[in-house]
C-alpha cells in the first residue's frame, strides 16, 4: 500500500496541473491527470459512478445502502490542481519529476494538495477492492481550481444543494500533523480545522494630478495610496479569542508540564488577556486572533519622470470570525480616515461558522487521529487560509478541514515555495486515517 501510494503520487507530480496557466497553456494537462486517475484507480472507478459538474470539477458518488441516508451524505474533498513554479528557484530535484528517495516523494504538490488526494484515492481503492459498501452515500468532491478560486467545488457545492442533498460530514484540506502547533508548546498535534477565516480582496485607489516628476504637489497618487496603505498597521482590527482557539489552548494542557502548562492554564483562564498576548506576538498567533490586512500589489505610473493621475494598493484580507465582509471594509475606511482614497472590494467572502467538537462525527475525526498518529492530539482551530470547503459551510452543519500527513516547520515553508515534499511514511498514515474515518462515518450500526 505504501509503495503504491508514493508511485502514484509521483505519477501524478509529474503531471503539471498549473491552474494559473490553463488559459496560456490549456487543460491538456487536466486531462492527462484525469485519464491517470482512472488507471491508477481501477476499482475505484468501477464501482463508483463519476460527474463531471464542470471540466475541473469531479463529482464521484459511492452509493449506499440505505436509501433514507442518501440526502445526507459524507463529503470528502480533495484538489489536483498546484500552483505555479519560478524556474529560477533553486529546487533540489525538479519540481515536475516525481523524485521517489530517502523515503520521501519531492515535488511540487505533493503537500498541497496531491498528497492527500492520494491517500483519500488508496482508502477508497483499498476499501472497494474488499467489497466494503457504505451504508450512507459518499461523494469524493476532487476539484481542478482550488488555487485560482475557480469554479469547480462552486458548482459542486450548489449541484448538491440543488438537488436537496445536506452533507452530514465535509473533509477538505486545511490542518496537518504538527510537531508545534505554538512556540511555546511542544506537543504534537493533529489540528482540524472547525473553522476558516473569511478572505477578501480590497483595492485602495488614489487619485493625483498628472504631471512632471520635477514639481511634485505635497500629495501625489502614489504617496496618498501609501499613506493610506501604512496606516492600516496590525492593530487596525481588535484582538479576539474564539471559542475554539480556546479549545484548541485546552487540549494542549494534559500533554504539557511545567511551565508550558502553566502557561497554557492562564491563557485559557483569560481569554482577553491572551487575545492581546498572541496579538502581540505577530504572525500565526496574531493571525489566529485578528483580522489581518496585507498589501500585496502596488500599480502606478507609466515612466520614471511622470506623475501618475492615479494609483491603486491590493489588499488580501483574512478576516477574523465575529466581522463581515462590510463591517471589515467599514473599519478600513475609518482606519485611512481619506475620503479621497476609495476601498473597493473586487471579491470577498465572510468567515465560516465553527463546526462542533462534540458528536459522532467529531469523534469519528479523533478516532482516526488515533489509528493514523497515535501520538498526535487532535485540537480544534479556526484556519487562516481558505479552502473549497467554504463553498459548504453556508448550508452544511459540519465542515472540517484536516490533510492527514505529517509536516513539519521546514516542509509547511514548502508549501507554494521551493523543494516541496512529504514522507512515504505519511502516505501510510494517511491512508490509515481516510479507511478508519470513512468505516466510522458510513458503516452499517447494526
Amino acid at each position: 500500500m505504501t509503495s503504491n501510494a508514493a508511485e502514484h503520487l509521483s505519477q501524478l507530480v509529474q503531471i503539471p496541473t498549473v491552474s494559473a496557466t490553463i488559459e496560456t497553456s490549456g487543460m491538456e494537462p487536466f486531462d492527462t491527470l484525469i485519464d491517470k486517475l482512472k488507471e491508477l484507480y481501477p476499482a475505484l472507478h468501477e464501482r463508483l459512478t463519476c460527474e463531471k459538474v464542470t471540466p475541473l470539477g469531479l463529482l464521484y458518488r459511492w452509493e449506499g445502502t440505505d436509501p433514507s441516508l442518501a440526502k445526507e451524505p459524507v463529503v470528502l474533498m480533495a484538489h489536483f490542481d498546484v500552483v505555479p513554479v519560478d524556474l529560477n528557484d533553486p529546487w533540489t530535484h525538479p519540481p515536475f519529476a516525481g523524485v521517489i528517495e530517502d523515503g520521501k516523494v519531492y515535488g511540487r504538490g505533493t503537500l498541497d494538495d496531491k498528497g492527500a488526494l492520494v491517500v483519500l484515492l488508496e482508502a477508497v481503492e483499498s476499501l472497494v477492492s474488499e467489497g466494503y459498501t457504505p451504508q450512507r452515500d459518499t461523494y469524493l468532491s476532487l476539484g481542478g481550481n482550488e488555487e485560482s478560486y475557480g469554479d469547480a467545488a462552486v458548482a459542486i457545492a450548489q449541484t448538491l444543494k440543488e438537488r436537496n442533498i445536506v452533507p452530514s460530514f465535509v473533509l477538505d484540506e486545511g490542518g496537518a500533523v504538527v510537531d508545534a502547533p505554538l512556540p511555546f508548546v511542544k506537543v504534537r498535534a493533529a489540528m482540524i480545522g472547525v473553522g476558516e477565516k473569511g478572505i477578501a480582496t480590497i483595492t485602495l485607489t488614489a487619485p493625483g494630478e498628472a504631471g512632471h516628476a520635477s514639481a511634485p504637489k505635497r500629495f501625489t497618487a502614489i504617496s496618498r495610496v501609501a499613506r493610506a496603505v501604512a496606516r492600516l498597521t496590525p492593530s487596525t482590527f481588535p484582538a479576539h479569542l474564539s471559542a475554539s482557539t480556546v479549545s484548541m489552548l485546552a487540549s494542549f494542557i494534559p500533554h504539557t508540564e511545567g511551565p508550558a502548562a502553566v502557561a497554557l492554564k492562564a491563557l485559557v483562564a483569560a481569554p482577553a488577556v491572551t487575545a492581546q498576548t498572541f496579538a502581540k506576538m505577530g504572525g500565526e498567533p496574531a493571525a489566529l486572533v485578528h483580522t489581518t490586512v496585507a498589501a500585496t500589489l502596488i500599480e502606478g505610473g507609466t515612466a520614471d519622470n511622470v506623475l501618475p493621475s492615479s494609483a491603486k494598493a491590493t489588499l488580501n484580507v483574512r478576516i477574523a470570525t465575529g466581522e463581515t465582509v462590510e463591517s471589515t471594509v467599514a473599519r478600513i475606511k475609518r482606519k485611512i480616515a481619506d475620503s479621497k482614497v476609495s476601498v473597493e472590494v473586487a471579491e470577498g467572502s465572510g468567515p465560516s461558522a465553527e463546526s462542533p467538537t462534540t458528536g459522532p462525527a467529531w469523534d469519528a475525526l479523533v478516532a482516526a487521529v488515533r489509528e493514523s498518529y497515535p501520538d498526535a492530539v487532535a485540537s480544534p482551530y479556526v484556519m487562516m487560509a481558505a479552502t473549497d470547503s467554504r463553498h459548504f459551510h453556508k448550508y452544511a452543519p459540519r465542515v472540517y478541514r484536516f490533510a492527514p500527513l505529517a509536516m513539519n516547520a521546514a516542509q509547511r515553508a514548502t508549501v507554494h515555495g521551493v523543494d516541496e515534499w512529504v514522507e512515504i511514511d505519511s502516505l501510510e498514515r494517511g491512508t490509515v486515517f481516510y479507511r478508519s474515518l470513512i468505516t466510522a462515518l458510513t458503516a452499517p450500526t447494526d
